[in-house]
């Protein structure tokens, strides 16, 4: 890339021209700030896995916007809520099967 200015190539990544000083590209700010959506989702991955699971994977998403602030606490939101709902799927699976056994045997009351 050249600049505008004084008409020397420069990196292409660059802001400022090295060479007159002049901003060659717009800077965006990050906003700063909660990520309180990843916060929600690893509070809620103890209590409902299903919502704390759906918030993680948003708040992990979101980080971005908040220079990665929350991307930790929604990852570990994401793998509690995993892990607490497999052990819901092989208890039911568990219960289930014990259930049915009883039935196939008679010793149900």
């Amino acid at each position: 890339m050249f600049c505008k200015h004084c008409g020397r190539e420069i990196d292409d990544k660059a802001i400022v021209c090295p060479y007159c000083g002049v901003q060659v590209a717009n800077v965006q700010p990050q906003q700063s700030g909660t990520n309180v959506i990843a916060i929600v989702g690893f509070i809620f991955a103890f209590i409902m896995p299903i919502v704390g699971l759906i918030c993680s994977i948003i708040g992990r998403n979101k980080a971005y916007e908040y220079g990665g602030n929350g991307r930790g606490l929604a990852t570990a939101g994401l793998v509690i809520s995993i892990i607490w709902l497999l052990i819901a799927v092989i208890s039911g699976i568990a219960v289930g099967c014990a259930v049915a056994d009883a039935i196939s045997q008679g010793t149900y009351y």
